[in-house]
Protein backbone atom coordinates (compact mmCIF):
# COMPACT_ATOMS: atom_id res chain seq x y z
CA UNK A 1 0.00 0.00 0.00
CA UNK A 2 1.45 3.50 -1.13
CA UNK A 3 2.03 5.78 1.83
CA UNK A 4 1.64 9.46 0.38
CA UNK A 5 4.65 11.89 2.17
CA UNK A 6 2.75 15.63 2.13
CA UNK A 7 4.69 18.47 1.74
CA UNK A 8 7.50 16.10 0.58
CA UNK A 9 9.08 13.75 -2.60
CA UNK A 10 6.90 10.84 -3.47
CA UNK A 11 7.58 7.81 -6.41
CA UNK A 12 4.32 7.57 -7.92
CA UNK A 13 2.63 5.52 -10.76
CA UNK A 14 0.22 7.10 -14.05
CA UNK A 15 -2.31 5.05 -13.50
CA UNK A 16 -5.11 7.96 -15.52
CA UNK A 17 -4.65 10.06 -18.34
CA UNK A 18 -7.02 12.99 -19.11
CA UNK A 19 -7.04 16.47 -20.80
CA UNK A 20 -6.03 18.63 -17.94
CA UNK A 21 -3.60 16.00 -17.04
CA UNK A 22 -2.87 12.98 -15.45
CA UNK A 23 -3.67 10.66 -12.21
CA UNK A 24 -1.07 8.91 -10.04
CA UNK A 25 -1.72 6.09 -7.92
CA UNK A 26 -2.12 7.68 -4.40
CA UNK A 27 -2.44 4.40 -2.37
CA UNK A 28 -5.17 4.39 0.68
CA UNK A 29 -5.80 8.20 -0.02
CA UNK A 30 -6.93 7.57 -3.50
CA UNK A 31 -5.89 9.32 -6.92
CA UNK A 32 -3.86 12.16 -6.99
CA UNK A 33 -3.70 14.80 -10.03
CA UNK A 34 -0.90 16.06 -11.69
CA UNK A 35 -1.71 19.21 -14.30
CA UNK A 36 -1.22 18.99 -17.52
CA UNK A 37 1.48 22.21 -16.87
CA UNK A 38 3.77 19.04 -15.28
CA UNK A 39 3.47 15.91 -17.23
CA UNK A 40 6.50 15.16 -19.21
CA UNK A 41 6.25 14.41 -22.67
CA UNK A 42 5.52 10.95 -23.82
CA UNK A 43 4.12 10.26 -20.43
CA UNK A 44 1.43 6.99 -20.32
CA UNK A 45 0.11 4.47 -17.75
CA UNK A 46 2.31 2.58 -15.76
CA UNK A 47 4.94 5.11 -15.88
CA UNK A 48 6.63 5.83 -12.64
CA UNK A 49 6.99 9.77 -11.99
CA UNK A 50 9.22 11.81 -9.02
CA UNK A 51 6.80 14.10 -7.77
CA UNK A 52 6.16 16.37 -5.01
CA UNK A 53 2.86 16.32 -3.55
CA UNK A 54 1.10 19.20 -1.22
CA UNK A 55 -2.45 20.81 -1.31
CA UNK A 56 -4.20 22.98 -3.94
CA UNK A 57 -6.80 26.01 -2.96
CA UNK A 58 -9.05 23.63 -2.27
CA UNK A 59 -6.97 21.25 0.30
CA UNK A 60 -7.03 18.20 -2.05
CA UNK A 61 -3.90 16.52 -2.68
CA UNK A 62 -1.86 17.86 -6.27
CA UNK A 63 1.42 16.34 -7.38
CA UNK A 64 4.07 18.90 -9.04
CA UNK A 65 7.25 18.24 -10.60
CA UNK A 66 8.39 21.73 -9.77
CA UNK A 67 11.05 22.20 -7.39
CA UNK A 68 10.22 23.54 -4.20
CA UNK A 69 12.64 26.00 -2.07
CA UNK A 70 11.53 23.76 1.20
CA UNK A 71 10.03 20.76 1.93
CA UNK A 72 8.66 19.56 5.41
CA UNK A 73 11.15 19.18 8.07
CA UNK A 74 13.53 21.96 6.31
CA UNK A 75 14.11 25.70 7.35
CA UNK A 76 14.48 27.83 4.52
CA UNK A 77 14.47 31.72 3.79
CA UNK A 78 11.47 32.68 2.14
CA UNK A 79 9.73 35.51 0.91
CA UNK A 80 6.52 37.00 1.85
CA UNK A 81 4.52 38.01 -1.80
CA UNK A 82 1.08 39.25 0.46
CA UNK A 83 -0.50 39.25 3.84
CA UNK A 84 -3.92 39.12 5.11
CA UNK A 85 -5.58 38.97 8.04
CA UNK A 86 -4.59 35.23 8.86
CA UNK A 87 -1.35 35.43 8.46
CA UNK A 88 1.22 35.82 5.66
CA UNK A 89 1.82 33.59 2.43
CA UNK A 90 5.34 33.19 1.38
CA UNK A 91 6.96 32.06 -2.28
CA UNK A 92 8.23 28.89 -1.63
CA UNK A 93 8.54 27.91 -5.65
CA UNK A 94 4.83 26.63 -6.59
CA UNK A 95 1.70 27.73 -7.65
CA UNK A 96 0.12 28.24 -4.43
CA UNK A 97 1.88 29.82 -1.60
CA UNK A 98 3.10 28.98 1.91
CA UNK A 99 1.04 29.68 4.84
CA UNK A 100 2.25 31.53 7.70
CA UNK A 101 -0.35 31.92 10.17
CA UNK A 102 -0.06 34.76 12.94
CA UNK A 103 0.46 32.73 15.89
CA UNK A 104 3.80 31.06 14.31
CA UNK A 105 4.85 34.47 13.51
CA UNK A 106 7.70 36.14 15.75
CA UNK A 107 6.70 39.61 14.18
CA UNK A 108 3.99 40.72 11.91
CA UNK A 109 5.79 39.89 8.23
CA UNK A 110 5.62 42.10 5.57
CA UNK A 111 4.99 41.77 2.17
CA UNK A 112 8.39 41.97 0.59
CA UNK A 113 10.31 40.77 2.97
CA UNK A 114 12.44 37.50 3.47
CA UNK A 115 12.09 35.49 7.05
CA UNK A 116 13.82 32.61 8.41
CA UNK A 117 10.94 29.42 8.77
CA UNK A 118 10.77 26.25 9.65
CA UNK A 119 8.18 24.04 7.54
CA UNK A 120 5.85 21.80 8.92
CA UNK A 121 2.34 20.04 8.91
CA UNK A 122 -0.20 21.77 11.30
CA UNK A 123 -1.40 19.27 13.91
CA UNK A 124 -4.53 20.74 13.73
CA UNK A 125 -5.35 21.51 10.51
CA UNK A 126 -3.23 18.80 8.96
CA UNK A 127 -1.67 22.09 6.36
CA UNK A 128 1.27 22.47 5.32
CA UNK A 129 2.27 25.53 6.79
CA UNK A 130 5.89 27.53 7.41
CA UNK A 131 6.57 28.84 11.48
CA UNK A 132 8.78 31.66 11.91
CA UNK A 133 9.63 30.16 15.71
CA UNK A 134 12.65 28.39 14.34
CA UNK A 135 13.57 27.79 17.81
CA UNK A 136 10.84 25.52 18.47
CA UNK A 137 12.01 22.80 15.78
CA UNK A 138 16.20 22.40 16.24
CA UNK A 139 17.65 19.62 17.54
CA UNK A 140 19.40 20.48 21.07
CA UNK A 141 20.48 17.42 21.87
CA UNK A 142 24.41 16.66 21.81
CA UNK A 143 25.61 16.83 18.29
CA UNK A 144 27.84 14.26 16.97
CA UNK A 145 30.49 16.45 15.12
CA UNK A 146 34.16 16.70 15.72
CA UNK A 147 36.60 19.69 15.32
CA UNK A 148 36.70 20.62 11.75
CA UNK A 149 34.05 18.50 10.42
CA UNK A 150 32.04 20.24 6.93
CA UNK A 151 28.53 20.83 7.65
CA UNK A 152 26.09 22.96 5.44
CA UNK A 153 24.97 25.99 7.29
CA UNK A 154 22.04 28.33 6.67
CA UNK A 155 22.81 31.97 8.06
CA UNK A 156 19.99 32.55 10.39
CA UNK A 157 20.55 36.18 12.53
CA UNK A 158 22.67 38.69 13.33
CA UNK A 159 23.68 39.35 17.48
CA UNK A 160 25.73 40.92 19.24
CA UNK A 161 28.80 38.11 19.14
CA UNK A 162 28.14 37.21 15.32
CA UNK A 163 25.78 35.24 13.85
CA UNK A 164 23.83 32.51 14.30
CA UNK A 165 23.59 29.47 12.10
CA UNK A 166 21.52 26.38 11.24
CA UNK A 167 23.47 23.66 10.97
CA UNK A 168 22.81 20.23 8.49
CA UNK A 169 19.50 21.77 8.20
CA UNK A 170 19.13 20.37 12.38
CA UNK A 171 21.14 21.77 15.10
CA UNK A 172 21.72 25.66 16.17
CA UNK A 173 25.52 27.44 15.89
CA UNK A 174 27.56 30.47 16.30
CA UNK A 175 30.21 31.75 14.08
CA UNK A 176 31.95 34.55 15.82
CA UNK A 177 32.58 38.27 14.50
CA UNK A 178 36.04 37.17 14.65
CA UNK A 179 35.86 34.46 12.41
CA UNK A 180 34.44 36.13 9.56
CA UNK A 181 36.49 37.23 6.78
CA UNK A 182 33.57 37.95 4.56
CA UNK A 183 29.97 39.51 4.12
CA UNK A 184 27.20 37.24 5.20
CA UNK A 185 23.74 37.85 5.08
CA UNK A 186 20.35 35.86 7.01
CA UNK A 187 19.45 33.77 4.29
CA UNK A 188 22.91 32.46 2.76
CA UNK A 189 23.83 29.13 2.33
CA UNK A 190 27.40 27.81 2.72
CA UNK A 191 29.77 25.24 3.74
CA UNK A 192 31.37 25.28 7.23
CA UNK A 193 33.54 23.78 9.72
CA UNK A 194 32.90 22.74 13.36
CA UNK A 195 35.06 24.72 15.81
CA UNK A 196 34.43 23.15 19.08
CA UNK A 197 31.05 22.07 20.53
CA UNK A 198 30.89 22.57 24.21
CA UNK A 199 30.13 20.43 27.07
CA UNK A 200 26.91 22.15 27.27
CA UNK A 201 26.47 20.80 23.35
CA UNK A 202 26.19 24.33 22.12
CA UNK A 203 28.67 24.59 18.42
CA UNK A 204 31.11 27.10 17.52
CA UNK A 205 31.55 27.39 13.42
CA UNK A 206 34.02 28.58 11.49
CA UNK A 207 33.68 29.34 7.90
CA UNK A 208 36.52 28.56 7.12
CA UNK A 209 38.82 25.41 7.13
CA UNK A 210 41.44 24.63 9.50
CA UNK A 211 44.82 23.14 9.40
CA UNK A 212 45.96 21.38 6.30
CA UNK A 213 42.94 21.75 4.34
CA UNK A 214 42.97 25.31 4.93
CA UNK A 215 46.30 25.85 3.42
CA UNK A 216 45.98 23.53 0.93
CA UNK A 217 42.49 24.90 -0.40
CA UNK A 218 43.66 28.40 0.27
CA UNK A 219 47.21 27.12 -1.45
CA UNK A 220 45.21 26.28 -4.45
CA UNK A 221 43.80 29.43 -4.86
CA UNK A 222 46.97 31.56 -4.51
CA UNK A 223 48.57 28.85 -7.64
CA UNK A 224 45.44 29.60 -9.76
CA UNK A 225 46.35 33.59 -9.43
CA UNK A 226 49.58 33.38 -9.80
CA UNK A 227 49.10 30.83 -12.97
CA UNK A 228 46.85 33.96 -14.03
CA UNK A 229 48.79 36.57 -13.44
CA UNK A 230 52.22 35.96 -15.23
CA UNK A 231 53.97 33.95 -11.79
CA UNK A 232 53.67 37.02 -9.79
CA UNK A 233 52.07 37.78 -7.07
CA UNK A 234 51.71 41.39 -5.04
CA UNK A 235 50.80 40.35 -2.07
CA UNK A 236 53.46 38.88 0.46
CA UNK A 237 53.41 38.07 4.56
CA UNK A 238 53.90 42.28 5.30
CA UNK A 239 50.88 43.47 2.94
CA UNK A 240 47.94 44.69 4.40
CA UNK A 241 45.13 42.54 6.18
CA UNK A 242 43.00 43.93 4.39
CA UNK A 243 44.17 44.19 0.45
CA UNK A 244 45.00 40.13 1.61
CA UNK A 245 41.29 39.68 2.51
CA UNK A 246 39.79 41.81 -0.49
CA UNK A 247 41.64 39.32 -2.85
CA UNK A 248 41.64 35.73 -1.28
CA UNK A 249 38.84 37.03 1.53
CA UNK A 250 40.53 35.13 4.09
CA UNK A 251 42.91 36.54 7.42
CA UNK A 252 46.12 37.49 7.67
CA UNK A 253 47.48 34.44 9.53
CA UNK A 254 45.75 31.95 6.79
CA UNK A 255 47.22 33.74 4.20
CA UNK A 256 50.76 33.27 6.08
CA UNK A 257 50.38 29.90 6.83
CA UNK A 258 49.60 28.73 2.85
CA UNK A 259 52.51 30.78 1.31
CA UNK A 260 54.97 29.28 3.97
CA UNK A 261 53.94 25.62 3.26
CA UNK A 262 53.97 26.76 -0.71
CA UNK A 263 57.09 28.49 -0.06
CA UNK A 264 58.34 25.25 2.19
CA UNK A 265 56.95 23.15 -1.14
CA UNK A 266 59.50 24.95 -3.24
CA UNK A 267 56.65 26.02 -5.25
CA UNK A 268 56.96 29.71 -5.08
CA UNK A 269 60.04 32.04 -3.98
CA UNK A 270 59.74 35.08 -1.75
CA UNK A 271 61.11 38.25 -3.06
CA UNK A 272 60.76 41.97 -1.86
CA UNK A 273 57.24 42.90 -2.12
CA UNK A 274 56.02 40.03 -4.53
CA UNK A 275 55.41 35.84 -4.59
CA UNK A 276 56.98 34.60 -7.75
CA UNK A 277 56.08 31.30 -8.98
CA UNK A 278 58.77 28.91 -9.91
CA UNK A 279 60.03 27.81 -13.52
CA UNK A 280 57.96 24.64 -14.47
CA UNK A 281 54.91 25.20 -12.29
CA UNK A 282 53.17 28.16 -15.12
CA UNK A 283 50.93 27.45 -17.30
Amino acid sequence: MNFIKLGDYNQMTVTKTVDFGVYLDGGEEGEVLLPARYVPEGCKVGDKLDVFVYLDNEERLVATTQTPLAKVGDFAYLEATWVNEYGAFLNWGLMKDLFCPFREQKMKMEKGKSYIVFVLIDNESHRIVASAKVEHFLDMSFPPYNHGDEVDLLIWQKTDLGFKVIIDNRYPGLVYSNQIFKNIHTGDRMKGYIDLVREDGKIDVMLQPTGWRMTKTLGDAILEYLENNGGVCLLTDKSPAEDIYNQFQVSKKNYKKAIGDLYKRRIISLEEGRLILLKGRKK
